[in-house]
């Protein structure tokens, strides 16, 4: 029982408290018997105190509930009036007094507060015959208005918008956690964030501790995200569904919840942060068991068990259903499960299978394949099968696809047969790879997995013995057989990406982005996979010269932080060399080329990879160190050799090493790739666009350029996603022509190619005056407006550190087409020397120094 307070706290009253409040004012002894119901920490004793001024103001005589025994003697002491707080708290003898005294009719006036929790048979009678004169006054929690108003009372300013929703959001509007609010904000602390600082909770540290056992128990369910399971509950406290109900309303009594039995967010926290570690930890570790035992989900309450050291069967059993569950949304987080299993004392043979699955979806090849190596090593045979898919599947991410069929194939028939004839072939053991598919099935479950790689083993069987169509068509159907198990299946490639490489070699670029876009939308094949993925739709980007998108993907594709696997880093090395060639940046082609040594002496030459290695041809030329990649080359081919040199996947390597050749102006080479291309021209549309593009480019090298022929061939190449060989075919005839019509028809199509402007669509160069007289020599430098259009790109460019060659490539103009440009804005803007003119440029433009 709480003697009013000699310091008064004003509350913020509702509608009928108010009401009432006015009435007691007005004739302070009329009627005024009252209970006031409402949990702990919603400020009844705050309202009793507000209340003992009121009846005092208005001339009342103010008791304490411990004058009730004398109050007996003397009931016709009218005048009186009883305040008493906490009533639940009172001995039944007490309680059956007050119930004396609200029975007499000319007994004082009394108002009494009280909790819903704990009950007893007087305080219901007490309650029942105080509500006969009016219902009791039930304070809630304050709306946002409320909220304000309380802050601005406590706090002495008016607190922002901001900070108001914050404190209604974390307490639900309760007056005793609103203090803790009020306290933060007086201590000065800022309230940015979403959470109050742990100092702000202390004032409920003492409620906590004062909690009866079996109500921190269930405080610490709620707070683990048990909610308002029953059962579950039950088993953890030890009692029947009737004492578990008591509880959880002596819980809702404490003001700590919201009304839906959840806890509200201060109140989580002060629970999470102020209850000893070691009672959370006991209530989460019990409460995973039962829901272990009983089948439900783990991985939420286990989840906080990591690192907390606890041990023991039960926990092991726990650590490893959490891990099964994790293991497809969360492979990494699985792996940490494992680990604690084992660590928890669950025998390692037990969990080695999954643990080793789980490291390798989530992309950690090395435990995986310690792990799959053990397994391998086992007398089961059903985990030395498992053991060598993980190994095979690490191990053609790591660029050793023989290796890798040569473990499918022992494992066994079913999918592993498949993805070791898809290897084989990889390869070029064309042989082994039929004979692995037309071995029996054998008695393997025809699962989703099974279906598409059964699907990804025809496409590149078609690929390589029949028609790109008939390949594509194989491998976008397995792709979207498996697009239900998303990150769910560990594969050594994907049929998406699979099909992409096929696409990519065929020109059919826009089915290559929507297989790997429907991939990464349902992040087949999990994290191991993603990279590879985000890759080659950044390769599209960049065959079609879009080199911002391209060095955009791969820039997304490489973060995280974890070195790539040999296979990624290959494009990863291969697109960075692309970007650098098609911007003309020979100086971050050079960077760049230091990696491409180790990169393809890492990842052994197979036909999956022959698209860097027809980018590193170019760039070898470019740089003049073909010898650098020239086994690589030679085994390349070798390997087409033994496939029969199918049409689809030699195509595109001829027709990088054909631009090689032009490059390096290695002429009698160029013919025998141009001579390869037209070989193939009758074996689909693209093959026969690179033939035909083939034949123009030797044509233009030697000076003989044919507009419409040109136009013609950069146009197909641009419609089969060659987009900027298109261009450039187009750029590089109209810098070889005499015929100054077809020149500028030419560069108008090389730019209509590149998506840029035509020079009839271009503003009109502004051209200085031939003699300028003193007055413009002496002139204010012109601002950068003064500048054409295409000055502007020259400018930018050579300040860049691009010379006038390579400006000339990217504008498909001649390098004397550059200089005179410079030369015109030198003479513009009245430069006294180069250097000046640079500088001014830069003033201009923008750029750093």
């Amino acid at each position: 029982m709480t003697q009013p307070s000699a310091t008064r706290t004003k509350p913020i009253l509702d509608g009928p408290t108010s009401e009432f409040f006015a009435a007691v004012a007005a004739d302070p002894l009329n009627g005024s018997r009252v209970g006031v119901l409402a949990p702990g920490g919603y400020g009844k004793t705050t309202l009793l105190g507000e209340l003992d001024h009121v009846y005092r103001r208005a001339g009342a005589r103010v008791l304490g509930a411990g004058a009730a025994g004398d109050l007996l003697a003397g009931a016709e002491q009218a005048d009186a009036v009883l305040l008493v707080d906490d009533a639940h708290q009172l001995p039944e003898t007490q309680l059956r007094e007050l119930l004396t005294l609200a029975r007499t009719q000319d007994g004082p006036g009394m108002v009494v507060a009280y909790r819903p929790w704990p009950t007893s048979p007087a305080l219901g009678e007490l309650t029942s015959v105080l509500g006969r004169a009016r219902p009791p006054l039930a304070p809630g929690p304050f709306d946002r208005a409320r909220v304000a108003d309380f802050l601005t009372s406590r706090c002495g300013a008016e607190p922002g918008g901001a900070l108001a929703e914050l404190a209604h959001t974390q307490t639900g509007g309760v007056p005793r956690l609103l203090d803790c609010v009020a306290a933060a904000v007086t201590a000065g602390n800022s309230l940015t964030d979403a959470e109050l600082p742990a100092s702000a909770l202390a004032p409920l540290r003492h409620h906590l501790d004062q909690l009866d056992p079996d109500v921190q128990r269930f405080l610490l369910a709620v707070e683990a995200g048990v909610g308002l399971h029953v059962e579950l509950l039950a088993g953890l406290l030890g009692r029947d569904v009737a004492a578990v109900a008591e509880i959880m309303d002596a819980a809702r009594a404490t003001g700590l919840l919201a009304q839906d039995g959840t806890l509200l967010p201060l109140s989580r926290r002060a629970v999470r942060l102020l209850i000893p570690a070691e009672r959370r930890i006991a209530v989460r570790q019990r409460l995973a068991e039962l829901q272990r035992e009983r089948g439900g989900p783990v991985l939420p309450l286990a989840r906080s068990l990591l690192g907390t050291g606890v041990a023991g069967a039960n926990v092991a059993s726990v650590f490893h259903a959490a891990a099964e569950e994790a293991v497809t949304a969360e492979p990494a987080l699985a792996a940490r499960f494992y680990a604690a299993a084992v660590s928890a004392g669950k025998p390692a043979a037990e969990v080695t299978a999954g643990w080793a699955l789980a490291s390798a979806l989530a992309g950690d090849l090395d435990p995986a394949l310690r792990l799959a190596d053990q397994l391998i090593a086992a007398d089961d045979p059903g985990d030395r099968a498992e053991g060598a898919r993980v190994a095979g599947a690490a191990l053609a991410h790591r660029g050793q696809l023989d290796r890798s069929a040569a473990l499918y194939q022992w494992a066994g028939s079913g999918y592993s047969a498949a993805f070791a004839a898809i290897g084989r072939y990889g390869t070029g053991q064309l042989a082994e790879a039929e004979a692995l598919l037309a071995a029996p099935a054998g008695d393997a479950p025809p699962t989703l997995l099974a279906g598409a790689a059964e699907l990804m083993a025809a496409g590149v069987r078609e690929s390589i013995t029949g028609a790109a169509t008939s390949a594509l068509a194989c491998l976008v159907r397995a792709s979207a057989m498996l697009e239900p198990a998303g990150p769910r299946v560990l594969l050594p490639d994907s049929p998406a990406a699979t099909a992409a490489l096929i696409a990519l070699h065929a020109g059919e670029l826009g089915v290559a982005g929507s297989v790997l876009d429907r991939a990464i939308a349902v992040n087949l094949g999990g994290p191991l996979m993603s990279t590879r993925h985000r890759l080659l739709r950044a390769w599209i980007a960049m065959m079609r010269g879009n080199t911002t998108a391209a060095r955009e993907g791969l820039l997304a594709s490489t973060r995280g932080g974890r070195p790539l696997e040999p296979r990624d880093w290959l494009f990863a090395v291969a697109l960075e060399v692309g970007i650098a060639r098609r911007t003309s940046d020979v100086a971050g082609l050079r960077r760049i080329w230091t990696q491409v040594g180790e990169a393809v002496l890492r990842h052994p030459v197979d036909l999956f990879v022959f698209l860097p290695l027809g980018e590193f041809t170019a760039a070898a030329a470019r740089l003049r160190d073909q010898a650098r990649l020239a086994p690589h080359l030679d085994e390349a081919h070798a390997l087409l050799s033994r496939l029969g040199d199918p049409p689809l996947w030699s195509s595109p390597l001829h027709w990088s090493a054909l631009h090689a050749a032009i490059i390096a102006e290695q002429h009698p080479a160029a013919e025998r790739h141009a001579a390869a291309l037209a070989a193939n021209a009758g074996h689909g549309h693209y093959q026969a666009v690179l033939a035909a593009a083939a034949e123009c480019w030797l044509a233009v090298m030697a000076g003989r350029v044919d507009p419409d022929t040109v136009e013609e061939s950069a146009r197909a190449l641009h419609a089969v996603g060659l987009w900027w060989d298109g261009a450039r075919l187009a750029g590089q005839a109209a810098i070889r022509t005499s015929d100054r019509k077809a020149m500028v028809g030419l560069l108008n199509c090389a730019r209509a190619l590149q998506g840029r402007p035509t020079r009839s669509e271009q503003q009109p160069d502004r051209r200085p005056a031939a003699n300028p007289g003193p007055a413009a020599a002496n002139a204010e430098p012109p601002a950068a407006g003064s500048l054409s259009d295409r000055e502007r790109e020259v400018a930018d460019l050579v300040l860049g550190g691009l010379t006038y060659k390579q400006v000339g490539d990217r504008l498909f103009i001649s390098a004397k087409t550059v200089e005179h440009h410079m030369a015109r804005m030198r003479n513009k803007l009245g430069a006294a020397s180069r250097n000046d003119l640079l500088e001014q440029l830069r003033e201009l433009t923008g750029r750093p120094r």
